[in-house]
């Protein structure tokens, strides 16, 4: 507990506005929340649905964390960090049983040189992550561990994340997250102030998102919170995939605002669809709407 407290996150984290012609000629304010710059290795969401669960481990004296997630998963990267700052064992198991054979890429090279301990799987056995049946082979192959559940969305990280939405109370009418697993989104909303509403953009397809927000509300606080909404339309071909438009709408963006360059599995989306939003009048003249910039 006490190696955790002095981490030292800054929160809460800056909220800026940047001018922006697209949003400025439909009347529409457009603020960035800076949780990427919240802990230079747990950063953003990361940050605010991890440490719930890393106290919980704390608590429980337990010494190695396993989780999931696919060969760009900042999750991964996350938790593997934590470990070299707390003096934890980390296990990430990845989906994709091919990439055991190949080298790693920038990301899993990132959570190797921490220490986590990499474990490919078929996508197959990935699917069923969830079992626990599954799981228990695991603590057959590794030994104890808590389990920590992809992209850390658990109903402790939704807790957590709604720490974010009343960071945010009365800033914006309209405040939008990138989306993988949802428990940002799930928290963020029931954070917010009433006549608050939330928007997720979901990073996958499939449009499956909104009941797992759902599920986690639920898990979390016995039922839905605030008023929110999934945007389906913006991933832009699925986890990790990205277009030319996408490509072309980042650089500009990073370039017109003085931003180092953004993140297009999560960040870039958010922006690239609040953006197509105003331009389709989305959000009424004289709102205020706030982007969370999550890494």
């Amino acid at each position: 507990m006490a190696a955790l407290d002095a981490l030292a996150p800054r929160l809460p984290s800056p909220l800026t506005e940047v001018a922006d012609e697209r949003f400025a000629r439909r009347g529409v304010r457009l603020l960035l929340k800076r949780d990427d710059l919240i802990h230079p290795d747990l950063v953003g969401n990361k940050w605010r649905k991890l440490v719930p669960n890393l106290r919980a481990a704390a608590l429980a004296g337990d010494r190695t964390l396993l989780t999931f997630g696919g060969a760009y998963s900042n999750h991964l990267r996350a938790t593997a960090a934590a470990g070299r700052l707390l003096g934890l064992s980390t296990i990430g198991v990845v989906r994709g049983e091919e990439l055991a054979g190949r080298p790693l890429n920038a990301s899993l090279a990132r959570c190797a040189a921490d220490g986590m301990r990499l474990h490919f799987v078929t996508r197959a056995a990935y699917r069923r992550r969830n079992d626990p049946e599954w799981t228990d082979t695991l603590r057959d192959r590794f030994g104890p561990f808590r389990l920590v559940p992809e992209g850390g969305s658990d109903a402790e990280a939704v807790r957590g994340a709604a720490e974010l939405g009343r960071e945010l109370r009365g800033a914006a009418d309209v405040v939008a997250v990138a989306c993988g697993t949802g428990g940002t989104l799930a928290g963020l909303a029931a954070g917010l102030a009433d006549g608050q509403r939330a928007i997720g953009f979901s990073v996958l397809r499939g449009g499956f998102l909104a009941g797992d927000v759902e599920r986690l509300q639920y898990a979390a606080f016995g039922g839905r919170r605030g008023d929110w909404t999934v945007e389906d339309r913006f991933h832009c071909g699925g986890f990790a995939r990205t277009t030319d438009a996408l490509e072309s709408f980042a650089a500009d963006f990073a370039a017109r605002h003085g931003l180092p360059g953004l993140d297009r599995v999560y960040v870039a989306k958010v922006l690239y669809g609040l953006t197509a939003l105003a331009g389709e009048g989305a959000f009424p003249a004289g709102a205020t709407v706030a982007a969370v910039v999550t890494g």
